[in-house]
């Protein structure tokens, strides 16, 4: 209930709260579900044919818990809530999912202050979920997470020790006033060392 509490406390555009969190133990729902898990993991492997080692790679993968962990939580998102005028959503509409992302990252920090793992699965078909849960036809499912106790956290995420990508420099995602910053202004000289403590504040 603590980190349920936290998720719940996320910020949402016009404080609209558009979250639900369905708890889930029930064998036979885990069970549907990862059937539906592993019906997508197939189409994904087919994507893959032409690259041998990037298909083993990805065979090889740990890429869900949802039977072996403690508790299943599938995050939703209510677009009627407070509705049909939220403030702050009548011009970017997916507002709301944001919203709803921002309780699952508050959940997520929670759950790892104590020592809880969690593991987003999004190798579902939102249909399939819809109907095993039997969720109404306005809420649509955001995440499906893995909660559960785990034998150590990891240094890095999984797919960066092996080798399925690398993490981006930070230099890399940054730009200064528009998106090409080749011609950086001169006031932004020295930001980046700054930031990363190379250099002290002025």
């Amino acid at each position: 209930m603590r980190i349920l509490t936290a998720a719940h406390h996320a910020p949402s555009v016009g404080y609209s709260q558009p979250w639900n969190f369905i708890l889930i133990r029930d064998r036979s729902s885990r069970l549907n579900i990862k059937e539906s898990f592993s019906k997508e993991r197939l189409k994904s492997v087919e994507l893959l044919e032409k690259d041998k080692e990037k298909k083993r790679k990805y065979l090889d993968l740990k890429l869900e818990g949802i039977l072996e962990s403690n508790l299943n939580i599938c995050v939703t998102y209510d677009h009627r809530r407070f509705g049909p005028y939220v403030i702050g959503r009548m011009t970017i509409k997916e507002a709301g999912i944001y919203s709803v992302c921002c309780a699952i990252q508050n959940l997520w920090l929670a759950a790892r202050a104590e020592n809880i793992g969690v593991g987003w699965v999004s190798i579902i078909d939102n249909k399939h979920l819809k109907r095993i849960l039997n969720l109404p036809t306005n809420i649509k499912p955001i995440a499906y997470l893995c909660l559960g106790y785990v034998n150590k956290f990891e240094v890095q995420p999984d797919l960066q020790s092996q080798n399925w990508l690398n993490r981006l420099d930070l230099e890399k995602v940054i730009n200064y006033e528009q998106w090409d910053d080749r011609n950086r202004p001169t006031e932004w000289e020295g930001f980046s060392q700054r930031l990363t403590g190379k250099k002290a504040y002025s």
